[in-house]
């Protein structure tokens, strides 16, 4: 694993420095807040694509009938749902977030939708996993990981529990492409936290939420973060002019 500033006990909530344990209160605080407005907000920040770049998450995931797979930051259930479909009766899948709040709320819209067989809850940090070693075929994150206090432990967490050969494969903000890059950071910076006010009560959340989009790693530097932490044949692929993008790493 790699030497970083986070190491040294320096994380970022947005702009500002904080430790690593500040941080995983005060993003813990974040989601907690958000939670009952969250797929209204998700809707209104990306016009309805985060639908989308969800559903084409999954369609670059590899991820099959049958597999075991641990959805990290799983939120309210978005990508754990489309991977129950796929992994069917004879797969399973974990939905597993740090914010209690964010997974009752995952657990009750899946419920609603009659999704129960296959699926699990489980409460845990992305930083220090509770699962055994070599327990999973693939592990999915879909923007969780610019909220860990650290994407190196999440990484080496993440690829303990994987299986040899399985992958993780995580969506994120990331880097815009310079054509759009000016406009998208004025949209961040100002009608995020406009929309958090107004629509969710709560402009001081997303203003972090903007903030924290902006302090993510590039597409590359991703990239080589993954590659420090042992993952093989890591690669990424942009959606909507790098808006986001989806990355991919193995465990050979």
């Amino acid at each position: 694993m790699r030497e970083s500033n986070n190491k040294s006990n320096n994380a970022t909530f947005g702009f500002k420095k904080v430790s690593e344990i500040e941080k995983t209160s005060l993003v813990n605080d974040v989601f907690t807040s958000v939670t009952k407005k969250y797929d209204l907000m998700n809707d209104l920040m990306s016009f309805g694509v985060h639908r989308f770049w969800k559903k084409y998450f999954l369609l670059c995931s590899q991820i099959k009938e049958g597999d075991v797979v641990l959805d990290l930051a799983a939120g309210t259930g978005d990508i754990t749902k489309l991977i129950s479909k796929v992994v069917g009766k004879k797969g399973s899948v974990i939905s597993c977030d740090i914010n209690f709040s964010m997974l009752d709320q995952g657990r009750d819209n899946l419920i609603n939708e009659g999704i129960i067989n296959n699926v699990s809850y489980v409460q845990s940090d992305a930083q220090s996993l509770s699962f055994m070693e070599n327990s999973f075929d693939h592990v999915t994150i879909a923007f969780g990981l610019r909220n860990t206090s650290s994407i190196d432990k999440a990484l080496a967490s993440i690829y303990q529990v994987l299986k040899p050969g399985g992958s993780v494969q995580v969506l994120e903000f990331s880097k815009a492409e310079k054509i759009i890059e000016k406009p998208y950071n004025i949209f961040l910076e100002n009608f995020i936290p406009y929309l958090g006010k107004y629509i969710a009560k709560d402009e001081k959340s997303y203003k972090y939420l903007a903030e924290s989009i902006l302090m993510h790693p590039s597409q590359n530097e991703l990239i080589k973060i993954m590659e420090d932490n042992n993952f093989k044949k890591c690669k990424y692929n942009n959606l909507s002019l790098g808006i986001v993008s989806i990355h991919k790493g193995y465990k050979i």
